[in-house]
């Protein structure tokens, strides 16, 4: 099968060893680019530090890189028309190497904030593409055993992230983090040339190509993603920055849903979201992309502010999360010769808002071990939503349109992690002080409890003041837990949401997911 035929045409032979070697190599560079995502997250103390960058500077590291990657998620579908999936696999895959050592080299804070665009616009490339060859270049009876490949990606890597950085910055340094990178993308390079024809660039879809679109959409992702990645940290509307941004973001994008419905070749044909599978799937992917992202952002908070956790002891709790996908992903193709896959996504849908409730009940005590038997809940939970989401999506589609299709699915599913922690953080933060102020009318000295409990720290600490600010501490530390507690509820309600939009769509077509047992 030519490379050209597996993106415009569904395979209905059984793949060769070469179209597995592609999909394989397609899967781990998908692998890479996610968990690069949060790999920096227990490392940023140590690289602000070895930058001389402030706690806000510092987070445009992650900006930078989020940025970058879903404005170049959409953009692959034409980059793989214009020049042919190989030459393009190779390129994005050769860059994403070199950014990653350029950021292990980076010699300041702006330099790095460069160096992590780029790698986050070369592996912004990888997750659509691996999802498009997953897809294309094997027949429907084994796309639920590609599509579990591929969930890899979207829950294993960003669970394993936080973890591998942490190890590699206690152990190495924080530029290994960077440096892990190297051998997967060379075994990429050799594979890709190995496994994919060579084409001809296209280069006459230059002139029917909607520039007006990709600016549009370039500007309006961007901004979005600023938007949402510093808007918190900058209060929100009180920041005129954010308001510009947002401005620019509602324009761009509503200019570019103009442009994409009167175009005859448009980027990413949207008119796929009124396909009743894509649509409503698409809809419970943006939730469940807020449950996949937010969990991580939240648990790994919780860890380090109520815990005190360090980023090694963070990381052996998340890999609670993230080791046992690894037992039931391949399990999925098999219980999808029986079941249908709505069930299937319905059942661990209801598996992660399980998790999400139990988290809701969080106390002092309930540190890292209290914390396993939730995750092990989770864990089990995302691969079945993770496969099945993908097939329920894709089901109806016509083959031209798997690329929009591709591109849509992963920039939902990034935009609602996006928006999912911006919200959950400004809900912590909101909750907290409101909290603060309830629990802080009960602790007067003339409640018993409290003046005994005064009196006892004043023996201990040495003064009253001292006491008085323990308290103090002791209160705030309440009304966080109970805003967390909040935060993890929200989730529950979002992952809700996304079963019922499961539940509402349509039986998928016979052999779409079945494989027959050998």
């Amino acid at each position: 099968m030519s490379t050209d035929s597996a993106v415009t045409l569904r395979a209905t032979d059984d793949p060769t060893r070469r179209d597995w070697v592609a999909i394989y190599c397609a899967i781990l560079g998908a692998f890479m680019a996610m968990m690069d995502i949060q790999i920096t997250n227990s490392s940023l103390k140590e690289i602000q530090g070895a930058l001389s960058a402030t706690l806000e500077e510092g987070s445009w590291i992650s900006t930078s890189y989020l940025v970058a990657e879903i404005i170049m998620i959409p953009l692959t579908a034409w980059l793989t028309q214009l020049l042919s999936v190989r030459r393009l696999a190779v390129w994005i895959t050769s860059g994403f190497m070199v950014s990653s050592v350029l950021c292990s080299l980076a010699w300041n804070l702006e330099s790095m904030i460069v160096f992590r665009a780029l790698q986050g616009f070369s592996g912004g490339a990888l997750i659509p593409l691996a999802f498009t060859l997953s897809y294309m270049k094997v027949p429907d009876r084994l796309r639920p055993k590609t599509m579990a490949l591929f969930a890899l990606t979207a829950t294993f890597a960003p669970s394993i992230g936080p973890t591998l950085g942490g190890w590699l910055t206690d152990n190495f340094g924080w530029e290994y983090i960077f440096y892990i990178n190297l051998p997967p993308a060379l075994l990429m390079i050799a594979g890709l040339m190995y496994s994919l024809d060579r084409e001809k660039p296209n280069w006459s879809l230059l002139k029917q190509t909607d520039y007006a679109g990709i600016v549009c959409m370039a500007i309006g992702l961007g901004c979005l993603q600023v938007f949402l990645e510093e808007g918190y940290r900058k209060d929100w509307l009180e920041s005129s920055l954010i308001v510009t941004l947002g401005c620019i973001a509602f324009i761009a994008l509503g200019l570019f849903v103009i442009l994409q419905f009167s175009r005859e070749h448009p980027l990413i044909n949207l008119r796929i979201l009124g396909d009743r599978n894509f649509g409503l799937g698409g809809l419970s992917v943006f939730f469940i992309g807020m449950a996949i992202y937010g969990t991580v952002f939240l648990l790994t908070l919780y860890l380090a502010q109520i815990q005190n956790y360090n980023p090694q002891q963070i990381g052996s709790v998340m890999l609670w999360t993230g080791l046992p996908q690894l037992l039931v992903i391949p399990l999925v193709p098999v219980l999808l010769r029986k079941a249908d896959p709505r069930w299937m996504a319905a059942a661990g849908l209801f598996l992660v808002a399980l998790s999400s409730y139990a988290n809701s009940q969080l106390s002092l005590d309930f540190g890292g071990e209290q914390l396993t038997h939730t995750l092990l809940i989770r864990a089990i939970g995302q691969p079945l939503v993770m496969v099945t989401s993908s097939l329920i999506c894709m089901a109806y589609l016509m083959p031209k349109d798997v690329g929009s299709g591709s591109s849509l699915y992963n920039v939902l599913r990034n935009l609602g992690g996006a928006v999912g922690i911006a919200l959950l953080s400004t809900l912590i933060d909101n909750r907290t002080k409101t909290y603060f102020d309830y629990l802080r009318e009960a602790v007067i000295p003339g409640n018993p409890q409290v003046a005994e409990r005064i009196t006892l720290l004043t023996e201990k600490l040495g003064s009253e003041t001292a006491a008085l600010g323990k308290i103090s501490e002791i209160t705030h530390q309440q009304a966080q837990i109970m805003a967390f507690n909040d935060a993890f509820l929200a989730i529950a309600i979002g992952v809700s949401i996304s079963l019922i939009c499961i539940l509402l769509t349509k039986k998928l077509p016979a052999n779409a997911s079945s494989e027959p047992v050998h």
